[in-house]
């Protein structure tokens, strides 16, 4: 069965960094596009990256310049690399995968003070 796992979440300052991971495992990950959403208190789900099965991204516009996403189809892993990070980044970040729409793994929290 299909299963996402997030990592990599934390607190940091405004302008600091994080990394966060998604192990993806039970289906044809290299097939399928990936994308990172995230949920802020009281806030609706919301796109914040995609990646087509080929490599090629998209950013939301609020992250643009900020947030980088990657695939790793030998290990079966999805980053974000987030730079220059805002308080209104704060939420909770979860990856999806197109091989099973509507499906959300446990996500991690990203705290930015």
């Amino acid at each position: 069965h299909v299963q996402l796992v997030e990592s990599g979440g934390g607190s940091v300052q405004a302008g600091g960094s994080l990394t966060l991971s998604c192990a993806a495992s039970g289906y044809r990950y290299a097939s399928y596009c990936m994308g990172w959403f995230r949920q802020a208190p009281g806030m609706e789900r919301e796109g914040v990256a995609s990646i087509t099965s080929e490599g090629i991204p998209t950013v939301a516009d609020s992250v643009k310049g900020r947030f980088t996403i990657a695939r790793d189809n030998d290990k079966r892993m999805l980053y974000l690399q987030m730079n220059n990070l805002k308080t209104e980044d704060t939420a909770v970040y979860y990856c999806a995968t197109g091989a099973v729409i509507g499906y959300w793994g446990q996500g991690t929290q990203v705290t930015v003070s």
